[in-house]
């Protein structure tokens, strides 16, 4: 039988009208209680506390899963409240307890993150774990619950192939999303069998965590070609295939990132909606994505030369430390976030082969210093606005909102002054025909950088000042006002 809903079914219906207590209802956890694996949970998040947690998981692997488990589950405290919990399967341990019956979590995950997890819900009569030496899965799982309740003295809700012994010696099977092969295999060993549906993950979640919207921060990779007025054939196609590479990079940045703050993206109120953090996509798919796109990004930046291949590697290996470690560092932070977009525009020339003005990374280096800092701005409002006193996963408190805000304004307004002086210098008559139509450009800025700032204060502001410009009406005006005066200035 297939079902949907946690309702009794007609063995449970009637034991209960005979006043027999109904059979222990056995859960397990990873996959099935909730929609992620608490082995990656507690990995990952052991991670972003200490990179050198990995090295120690190595060691603790050699000693069996069992112990890695053990090792993780001591270096972090996974937060049951955030976790992604399926609601149906909830529904059916309440009506169970409700009917008088006894509840049980069985789980090969480690039986202290079991038990913190029981402790939040509530929901159960005992708990059972891996404790270190054995890992309670599969067999041994279905070994311990025939002795511990006796062959088929228990129904049994579990979601993978390594169920199947469980479900062999349960009195009724329930499965968890389960893929159609996996139904039926189960069916085939004979008893009742009831399935939850929950939806598979597919490659449109693969693609929203690969976050393909932010690819247009790498447009800046173009801003070489357009300041210097060099296009043709050769230097497009290369900036083209730049301009991929990075995007391949960015994508998995942000699938290490998202996997790294799982805990702190739970905690936010739009970020808890993401692929990872929400538990629509497993985390394992991340593991395995990240490679795939670093691997596809070092094959074109070996196309592109050795200089566009080593400011690469110095953007990834930034990026990665940023990741790790200096996302939580306060102020060095919205230094790394700006030097990562000005690396852009310098891997821009470096595929091109085009010299940079130092102009250009002048103004660079101030206006995404301020757009940096508009992030974390927006951060802290956040933070204030939910009531807290620490911005998750960052090193600022809501006090440091009123300098980070005039880190932001200061920063914007010194890029614009770049600008002015840039528009006065000798050799730009050298570039353009009628340099003055740039002040429209400086004039713009100024109002634009003023408005972000003041829409963050006001607690207007996404997540991401770019992916904001983007969509933000003002802002498309804005720029192409720029364009605009900048036609107007090289007269093209």
């Amino acid at each position: 039988m297939s079902a949907t809903t946690p309702a009794m079914s007609p063995v449970e219906e009637t034991r209960a009208a005979e006043g027999i207590p109904p059979v222990v209802l056995v859960c397990d956890l990873d996959g099935t209680l909730i929609r992620s694996d608490m082995l990656d949970e507690t990995f990952w998040a052991a991670l972003s506390v200490d990179w050198r947690s990995f090295f120690g998981a190595i060691g603790a692997l050699a000693r069996g899963r069992a112990a890695l488990k053990a090792y993780l589950a001591g270096r972090v405290d996974i937060d049951p409240a955030t976790l992604p919990y399926v609601e149906p399967v909830l529904e059916r341990l309440r009506a169970h307890r409700a009917a008088g019956g006894r509840t049980a979590l069985v789980t090969a995950a480690d039986a202290q993150v079991a038990q913190a997890i029981a402790d939040h819900l509530g929901l159960f009569d005992e708990v059972h774990g891996s404790d270190g030496t054995n890992n309670l899965k599969g067999p041994a799982k279905a070994a311990f619950l025939a002795e511990h309740f006796g062959a088929g003295a228990y129904d049994y809700i579990g979601d993978a192939p390594a169920d199947l012994p469980v479900w062999a010696g349960a009195r009724e099977a329930v499965t968890v999303g389960a893929d159609p092969g996996l139904r039926a295999r189960v069916v085939t060993q004979g008893g009742p069998v009831r399935h939850i549906d929950q939806p598979q993950p597919g490659a449109r979640l693969a693609l929203k965590a690969m976050r393909p919207h932010q690819w247009l921060k790498n447009v800046l990779i173009f801003l070489p070609l357009l300041a210097s007025h060099a296009l043709s054939l050769t230097t497009l196609t290369q900036t083209l295939l730049a301009f991929a590479c990075f995007s391949l990079t960015a994508s998995g940045v942000y699938v290490l990132n998202d996997l790294l703050d799982l805990s702190a993206d739970r905690a936010h109120p739009r970020k808890r909606r993401r692929p990872f953090a929400s538990g629509d996509l497993p985390l394992r798919r991340g593991m395995a994505l990240m490679p795939a796109l670093f691997g596809a990004a070092l094959l074109i930046a070996l196309l592109l030369g050795p200089l566009f291949l080593a400011v690469m590697l110095v953007y990834f290996v930034t990026t990665m430390a940023y990741s790790m470690w200096l996302k939580r560092r306060a102020v060095i932070d919205i230094c790394v976030l700006a030097g990562l977009y000005t690396l852009r525009i310098v891997a821009g020339g470096a595929a091109a082969d085009i010299p940079l003005s130092v102009w250009l990374l002048a103004f660079s280096t101030f206006f995404f210093f301020s757009l940096a800092a508009v992030k974390r701005q927006a951060e802290l409002r956040d933070t204030l606005m939910a009531g807290g006193e620490k911005a998750a996963g960052r090193g600022y408190e809501v006090g440091d909102l009123e300098i980070v805000t005039m880190m932001a304004l200061a920063s914007g307004y010194v890029a614009v002054l770049v600008m002015t002086l840039y528009v006065n210098a000798p050799n730009v008559t050298a570039l353009y025909t009628a340099p003055q139509a740039l002040w429209g450009i400086c004039a713009v800025l100024l109002y634009w950088i003023s408005r972000m700032v003041m829409l963050t204060h006001r607690g207007r502001m996404h997540d991401d000042p770019v992916v904001f410009a983007a969509t933000d009406r003002v802002s498309q005006v804005s720029f192409l006002a720029c364009l605009a005066f900048f036609i107007a200035g090289a007269q093209l």
